[in-house]
């Protein structure tokens, strides 16, 4: 069953999917070995297997307990057969005894030949996985092999490795089939034994930063710089940006010509709203900025990282926006509290601190 040519065909074997030698040989072992217990032992048998590739043999070795009784379970040998190998055996020795296997059969050889792909498999998987750790949090197109009642399925990178992008990632409102065409944003790659994985995801912030940076070259250059992210996926997107050449305009460089640059991005985002958002060093300039599309009027300083955005009283509900979404994400965005007044209400109230009125 083993010879020469087997030992040969597995150095091939190495060659062409970089899988040691090594790694073959001990899924071989453990397989025969596994077989023959499961066919002819039972599981508390003791088998262990030697292969030896440069004589192109292979070599079975049976362990037992030597117990001082005539009726002996799997992986034990009476006292008394035990003598007859080595007459020095006594009651708790381990004896260790070489074999030839008889009518090692088919089904032993298949169960072998099932465990030893399963090892390769999970080789070739884990040397797949090992090149996704440095692609954390990148961009990347996938194939949506899978779609159950929770998870999505996405087929990704050369290797056609497996992406699991759980419930928590995905869009609300977007649908997955079968058969299409994403990208996807790899948050990340758990590598190592069965558990290992790569997860992906479309409703991350990084998501938005990663589809911009292709649209927009001077985001790939680094000269219109992503400050921050708010998000609700399917809904609005919030992105601050600053210029670090004063000659680029930089909400122009991410809007692009008629809109087609963030268009793009719109679009792969299934009509998601993005306020494209110039950053500012004042954070009460900010907190302006960030309340857009609405217009500001004032930004007073009630607190540490506490302040009121007064509006006009018409623009009320368009600063606070559907279920505050648009203040909830200006917040989150500038990392401030952000209370919204209209005028009429804050002419009621003695805003004596700091202020910023919007440009």
């Amino acid at each position: 069953m083993i010879n020469k040519d087997f030992f040969a065909a597995l150095a091939d074997l190495e060659r062409e999917k970089g899988i040691s030698e090594e790694v073959f040989l001990d899924a071989l072992s453990t397989a025969l070995a596994s077989a023959y217990k499961k066919q002819f032992l039972g599981d508390a048998a003791g088998v262990e297997v030697k292969l030896n590739p440069e004589k192109g043999t292979i070599r079975f070795f049976l362990t037992r307990t030597v117990v001082d009784s005539e009726e002996v379970a799997d992986g034990e040998i009476s006292l008394e057969d035990a003598q007859e190998i080595k007459k020095s055996a006594k009651v708790g020795d381990v004896l260790t005894e070489e074999f030839t296997p008889k009518d090692f059969t088919r089904i032993a050889a298949q169960t072998a030949k099932q465990v030893i792909l399963q090892k390769i498999h999970e080789t070739e998987r884990d040397n797949t996985l090992s090149e996704f750790s440095d692609k954390e949090g990148e961009l990347m197109s996938g194939l949506v092999r899978k779609v159950d009642a929770r998870n999505v399925y996405v087929e990704i990178g050369k290797g056609q490795i497996e992406g699991l992008m759980l419930p928590q990632d995905q869009v609300p409102g977007e649908r997955y089939l079968a058969g299409d065409r994403i990208k996807v944003y790899v948050k990340r790659v758990k590598s190592g034994g069965r558990n290992a994985q790569v997860l992906v995801s479309r409703a991350a912030p990084g998501l938005v930063k990663r589809l911009f940076e292709e649209e927009v070259p001077e985001i790939k250059a680094g000269t219109v710089v992503v400050k921050g992210i708010s998000r609700e996926p399917g809904h609005r997107t919030k992105m601050a940006i600053v210029s670090e050449d004063p000659r680029i305009d930089a909400v122009g460089a991410c809007v692009g010509n008629k809109g087609a640059r963030v268009n793009a991005v719109v679009a792969e985002l299934g009509g998601e709203k993005i306020d494209i958002i110039l950053w500012s060093e004042n954070p009460l300039e900010f907190i302006a900025k960030a309340l857009s599309p609405a217009t500001v009027v004032s930004v007073t300083q009630m607190g540490e990282k506490s302040a009121v955005a007064v509006v006009p009283d018409d623009k009320l509900s368009l600063a606070i926006g559907r279920d505050g979404q648009n203040a909830r994400l200006a917040a989150r965005l500038t990392g401030w509290k952000i209370d919204v007044k209209s005028e009429s209400a804050a002419a009621k109230l003695d805003l004596d601190a700091p202020e910023a009125p919007a440009e």
